[in-house]
């Protein structure tokens, strides 16, 4: 089989969340330049229509959906919506989040001072967000025993970092488990489900530490490739994990990191 044909997703429906930068808009990128119709959602509207004129010219449609991923009634919708507008749903990127934090030396980098607010803030996005995510399309797919989650967890979820964050790391790891419990459940039905361990991005998210000299050469310093990542270097996992290319990998929590795992 060719390599065009294992990774085709023409005629294909994916959803992604955090849609509007970052590792989100990379993955809508890369899976509409393979042939995906994207429903790309966001909590950030503005941002998100301009995330989408800067897909719709690669793939074969785009939609946009302004959405809170805490909220689960407003995921649900977004999703159900989705099915009832094309008709089936082959892969889902549930890829919102939000930081860490501040790190070391910070209030929610030293435990007795750590926010709680932060810490709820952290659970609610990161961790609820992918769970009525994958809640709500576990609920098509089973039914028609085929489709793809695909979940954003963290190096932090494999390893203590850096820069922790006791909220960010809980909800990281706490995914890495859901998408384990979720693969052993969903596996007899067909759905295969797997996460995505991003090391050090060049992202929105890192912005307040890693885009300034002394942040981006704390983390990598960290790095055996001695850098942090492109955007562009999610893509080829993102393809793979969303295409037939990837058909028997299930419960994988799989690092995208330069090696910081070695």
């Amino acid at each position: 089989m060719k390599a065009n044909a294992l990774f085709d997703l023409t005629g294909h429906v994916v959803v992604v969340t955090g849609a509007a930068s970052g590792i989100g808009l990379a993955t809508s990128q890369v899976v509409a330049a393979n042939g995906a119709r994207v429903v790309m959602i966001d909590v950030d509207g503005d941002r998100l229509v301009g995330a989408a004129n800067s897909v719709r010219p690669a793939g074969a449609g785009v939609d946009t959906v302004e959405v809170d991923v805490r909220q689960g009634g407003q995921v649900a919708a977004a999703i159900d919506d989705c099915v009832a507008k094309y008709g089936r749903l082959d892969c889902v990127f549930a890829n919102a989040g939000i930081s860490g934090g501040p790190g070391f030396g910070k209030p929610d980098g030293v435990l007795e001072t750590a926010s709680l607010e932060l810490w709820n803030n952290s659970l609610r996005v990161n961790l609820d967000g992918a769970f009525h995510t994958m809640q709500a399309a576990a609920k098509h797919m089973k039914p028609r025993r085929s489709g793809s989650i695909v979940v954003t967890s963290s190096v932090a979820a494999l390893r203590a970092s850096a820069a922790p964050s006791y909220g960010y790391h809980a909800a990281k790891a706490g995914i890495a488990q859901v998408v384990r419990v979720a693969a052993l459940e969903l596996g007899p039905h067909n759905v295969r489900v797997n996460a995505i361990a991003p090391g050090p991005f060049k992202t929105n998210i890192g912005n307040g530490r890693m885009h300034t000299a002394e942040g981006a050469g704390l983390f990598a310093s960290t790095v055996p490739l001695g850098r942090l990542a492109e955007l562009d270097e999610i893509k080829g996992l993102a393809l793979l994990l969303a295409s037939p290319a990837s058909s028997y990998m299930t419960g994988a929590i799989i690092p995208v990191d330069g090696g910081t795992q070695a």
